[in-house]
């Protein structure tokens, strides 16, 4: 019996030369932005609110679309007065079954911890008398045509 094949044994493991290849100290590798990550910024309005007008009785919605990291809270005002945000979604504003009052200067502010920004529009409320047609999603531009359209009807 012989124990040996005749060749040399495999070793077990590679070898491992010893550390002779360093990074140059002189090269620096810039780390990549974490993923999803953008830097912090200050408030940006993407879309602002536009002047709007809507028949007595109607809803309309005022929009805005907003930028910023952290994401900016949102204040908003009808004639200065601060409003109460409840039940509503962010970067909207439901204006339901509108009345005369609700005519004026709407502003929507969004601030973070780096700034400010802020948007403001006017909201004018027709009475478009008895006819009236209002739809559950007015859009400004769906009023605005639907006003000049009962303007010229008359």
């Amino acid at each position: 019996l012989h124990g040996s094949s005749g060749r040399p044994a495999a070793p077990s493991s590679p070898i491992i030369p010893p550390k002779r290849s360093k990074a140059n100290p002189d090269q620096v590798v810039p780390e990549p932005p974490g993923p999803g990550r953008p830097s912090p910024t200050p408030p940006v309005f993407i879309r602002k609110m536009r002047n709007s007008a809507v028949g007595t009785g109607c809803d309309i919605r005022l929009k805005v679309t907003v930028a910023g990291d952290p994401q900016p809270s949102l204040y908003w005002y009808h004639n200065d007065a601060l409003l109460n945000m409840e039940n509503q979604e962010y970067g909207g504003l439901w204006i339901r079954d509108c009345k005369p009052s609700d005519a004026g200067l709407y502003t929507c502010i969004a601030n973070n911890h780096l700034g400010e920004a802020r948007t403001s529009a006017v909201l004018a409320v027709l009475d478009l008398g008895e006819g009236n047609i209002c739809t559950s999603n007015s859009s400004p531009g769906f009023t605005n045509n639907l006003i000049h359209a009962r303007k010229k009807g008359k």
